[in-house]
């Protein structure tokens, strides 16, 4: 599904199920109710906390309700989110083309200095 589709899909479920949008207020507060949903789950999954008993993991199901409310915060403010994320990218790029470099440096140093550690541990003194 393109991101213009879901965008479509999610207005025709709202003003024909849904029987209409929420304010956009509203709707901020339910994505920041949909965000702490996905965090709980990211906490419980790769964090220290555990699930309740009887509690699954969804993190799927809670990423998709946040795209959900953006869809819907977009559609209600006018925002054609293909060309926003478009837009998005290319400011990224700009911004970011060489800021990262330093990190697969170093990823690559630290992975070489594992290597050799790891060689240096696996051989049996004479």
């Amino acid at each position: 599904m393109s991101i213009a589709g879901l965008q479509r899909l999610v207005d025709e479920w709202i003003t024909g199920i849904g029987h209409g949008y929420f304010s956009p207020l509203t709707n901020m507060a339910v994505l920041a109710e949909e965000t702490g949903e996905v965090a709980r789950q990211m906490s419980r999954i790769y964090g220290d906390q555990s699930f309740k008993e009887g509690e699954a993991p969804n993190l799927a199901d809670e990423l998709a309700d946040v795209i959900w409310v953006v869809a819907a915060i977009a559609n209600q403010t006018g925002v054609d989110l293909t060309e926003a994320i478009r837009q998005n990218i290319i400011k990224k790029t700009r911004r970011d083309l060489h800021r990262h470099e330093h990190r697969k440096a170093s990823s690559e140093n630290s992975e070489r200095s594992e290597c050799s550690e790891n060689s240096e541990n696996s051989e049996s003194p004479n």
